[in-house]
């Protein structure tokens, strides 16, 4: 594949994830023909609330696994050791890389201890080099930072933790 044709792809990947931004759309599939044995296949998605939908169900598997011996105090002490069945736990929307302030020797975003309002940007991820504001979804103090600047990060990833 020729230059212009990699970089006329690249403007069409962006001009996709363009028409899902504006069209309020969570994934686009498209297969691009060139001829024979060239073409090429894009899908582009992103993950909306879903979030805390799906660290729900895992916070939850642990539990059957704890032995019936066990007293329900070790039990609750399990469960607050473990970030992501924290209520308060921000929750990663992507796979990515984090980053914990705007840009390489800036201040960080949040610091443990900091009050933060609905929609405060606590910090960055990194996906597909685009960088995308993670909002406070509640009011609260910051209560542990889970992530170090510049890891990488999974979806659904407990990232930190607002009281």
């Amino acid at each position: 594949m020729s230059n212009k044709n990699h970089d006329n792809d690249v403007s069409f990947i962006k001009a996709l994830a363009e028409l899902l931004r504006e069209n309020d759309l969570t994934e686009l599939q498209v297969k691009r023909e060139y001829g024979d044995n060239d073409s090429l296949n894009v899908r582009v998605s992103r993950q909306t609330q879903v979030v805390t939908q799906v660290s729900m169900p895992a916070a939850a598997a642990p539990a059957p696994a704890a032995p019936a011996a066990v007293s329900a105090a070790p039990a609750a002490a399990a469960s607050n050791d473990d970030p992501a069945s924290h209520p308060g736990a921000v929750t990663s929307p992507m796979v990515g890389t984090a980053y914990l302030a705007s840009e390489p020797g800036a201040a960080p975003f949040v610091k443990v201890g900091d009050k933060v309002a609905q929609g405060d940007t606590v910090l960055i991820i990194e996906a597909m080099k685009t960088m995308n504001q993670i909002p406070a979804p509640k009011a609260g103090t910051i209560k542990r930072i889970l992530v170090d600047d510049g890891a990488p990060v999974e979806f659904g990833a407990p990232l930190l933790i607002i009281e």
